[in-house]
């Protein structure tokens, strides 16, 4: 035992893992439409359009686009693309992050490179309350009802009868649905 010999101090703050921390992924295929609410972590590398209310972490990847009035989350970490209002308690925008909106954020971090056009206002505590929190023991499907499909009439584009043509020497060609092809916002 040595007079000057003392005891190393361990950190007080371990950073965590960011990827232990999510535990859903919007690839970078996807093109969401639609609103993201509940508790976790979501990692967006596709596309994404709508409101996004997270109790704990929203990472956008570097290609992520996300396009959304309101964005709240507990952590907001943004590699690609925000255009939108940030509410977190702690943002950091990566070095290839763009965002376009404004921030209400408890902590903020920035690295060279990183864009925000909008305001920026910090406060001293925020708290993400998510709308009508529901288990899903609570949430109530309806019940498939088969007549009910047979009912409901689908426009069908009828071509016009072939004259004098013998019924089992037609040749039969794939119906046309009616549905139109969904467009990403990103495509020109």
């Amino acid at each position: 035992m040595s007079i000057f010999s003392r005891k190393k101090d361990t950190a007080i703050f371990t950073p965590e893992r960011l990827q232990a921390r999510v535990s859903t992924v919007l690839g970078s295929g996807i093109h969401w439409v639609g609103d993201l609410h509940g508790t976790g972590g979501v990692r967006i590398e596709g596309t994404m359009q709508g409101d996004i209310v997270i109790k704990g972490l929203v990472v956008i990847g570097e290609t992520g686009k996300v396009i959304c009035p309101e964005l709240k989350a507990e952590t907001v970490v943004v590699a690609g693309t925000v255009q939108g209002n940030i509410t977190c308690q702690k943002l950091e925008i990566r070095s290839s992050g763009r965002v376009w909106g404004d921030v209400v954020a408890v902590s903020f971090s920035s690295e060279d490179g990183a864009f925000l056009r909008g305001q920026m206002r910090m406060e001293e505590r925020i708290e993400i309350q998510l709308v009508e929190e529901q288990i899903p023991e609570e949430i109530e499907m309806p019940e498939f009802q088969p007549e009910a499909v047979l009912s409901v009439s689908t426009p069908v584009e009828t071509e016009p009868a072939p004259e004098k043509v013998a019924p089992d020497l037609q040749a039969s060609e794939p119906k046309k649905t009616g549905k139109p092809k969904l467009k990403s916002p990103w495509d020109n």
